[in-house]
């Protein structure tokens, strides 16, 4: 997962270096930020129903692959337009990864011990995260931003080669018994049911007419506004306006990352030990932090750099929580061999927020400045919290009882 995030969030720390050489305006950039998020949102949604009827192995390494063509193109290329194609088809190759993870999580791993391990896997993004700021920041100090295109590419050409031959579809394949058969964690109709595929029509139904996946949906939108306004725009903001050079700005901001790879692991192990695997009461906690941390990260003057860091750090803690435990909670909402449709599909309403982060919150910026810019983060983290509370007491029992009604 790691090779999969470093050519995702390349562009962004090379916007320094794009604009200096190219001229470009945050708007501009923006641009690409959302066709970026568009794409790979839209992805999400079909590569989970195809993930859902294909073997993960080689599905993903198809999209790593593709991905790692991309970011070389990209550096290769000075053309706004050409720059929108090139990031666009890497959004949508980049949605080949996750869904494929949620698959295999599924299959190995059973409910009652899928937010800790569904945690663990997902620190893997923010470990990509964490490090690209360092190589792309590096490149572009002493190469130049091509160079910050061109490492990661060249990464993931060697991340699909592993992918090949470590990663495999299910225990079945392998001649082992199911999971659940393994853990003893589902009895009698519910063991045979899990284990029938779905068609696609199957799989659309089970997703689209379940009103706690839409909630988690919703949910996940203005999160991913959150995240992604965040992640993409906090080096180019400490650059600007507190003073921070093109290394230290970059380098700051990886803070959010390692932040996040706290939260996750954090939030998936409570959701598990302390709420009997409910998802949402743990988000709801994580969100008030999103408030706090974005309130006071916008409030610390220019100077205070260990104020700068600790926040960062707060906020990487505070989003990626919820970030992880919105698409696990529903993937568990519905059918087992639904688990990557359902998580494709709030992934990409996720998307669509992530896209608000690029282009509309450049424009933002670019007319109402910084501050606007943060009384929109701000709004957002409210109506996320408001959209999370119907979902306390949720579970897949809940969902059980209302189909049967």
């Amino acid at each position: 997962m790691p090779s999969f995030i470093l050519p995702r969030k390349s562009f962004t720390y090379a916007m320094p270096g794009i604009i200096a050489d190219l001229g470009f305006s945050k708007s501009q950039l923006g641009i690409l930020a959302s066709i970026l998020a568009i794409a790979y949102g839209m992805s999400k949604f079909v590569s989970g129903i195809l993930a859902d009827q294909s073997n993960p192995r080689y599905f993903m390494a198809l999209g790593l692959f593709l991905t790692a063509i991309c970011n070389i193109l990209f550096g290769l290329s000075s053309s706004l337009w050409i720059f929108m194609i090139i990031w666009g088809a890497n959004g949508f190759f980049q949605g080949f990864g996750w869904p494929a993870c949620a698959r295999s999580l599924t299959n190995w791993y059973s409910h009652s011990e899928r937010g800790a391990w569904w945690s663990s896997v997902s620190v893997a993004h923010n470990l990509g995260a964490f490090i690209t700021p360092w190589v792309v920041g590096f490149a572009l100090q002493y190469f130049g931003w091509r160079a910050g295109m061109y490492i990661p590419g060249i990464v993931c050409l060697f991340g699909t080669f592993f992918l090949v031959n470590r990663l495999r579809d299910s225990p079945q394949s392998l001649g082992l018994p199911p999971i659940e058969q393994f853990r003893n964690d589902f009895q009698g109709k519910a063991k045979v049911i899990e284990e029938n595929r779905l068609t696609t029509r199957q799989l659309l139904q089970e997703v689209l007419t379940n009103k706690y996946i839409w909630l988690f949906a919703i949910a996940y939108f203005f999160l991913y506004v959150l995240r992604m306004g965040i992640s993409d725009w906090t080096a180019l903001f400490l650059y600007e306006v507190k003073g921070y050079g093109a290394l230290g700005s970059s380098i700051s901001s990886s803070l959010f990352e390692a932040g996040g790879f706290c939260g996750c692991l954090i939030s998936g192990w409570s959701s598990d030990r302390l709420f009997g695997a409910r998802r949402a009461p743990i988000c709801i906690f994580f969100t008030m932090g999103i408030l706090c941390s974005v309130l006071l990260f916008w409030m610390v003057p220019p100077g205070y750099v260990q104020l700068d860091l600790a926040t960062i750090f707060l906020m990487g803690f505070s989003v990626f929580g919820p970030q992880m435990l919105i698409g696990l909670g529903a993937a568990e909402l519905c059918h087992k061999r639904a688990a990557a449709t359902a998580n494709g599909f709030v992934g990409w309403i996720a998307y669509i927020g992530a896209a608000v982060a690029g282009y509309p919150l450049g424009l933002i910026i670019d007319n109402a400045g910084w501050n606007g810019a943060f009384v929109a983060l701000l709004i957002c983290s409210a109506i996320l919290l408001g959209s999370l509370l119907p979902l306390w007491g949720v579970s897949r029992e809940t969902v059980k009882e209302t189909k049967a009604v």
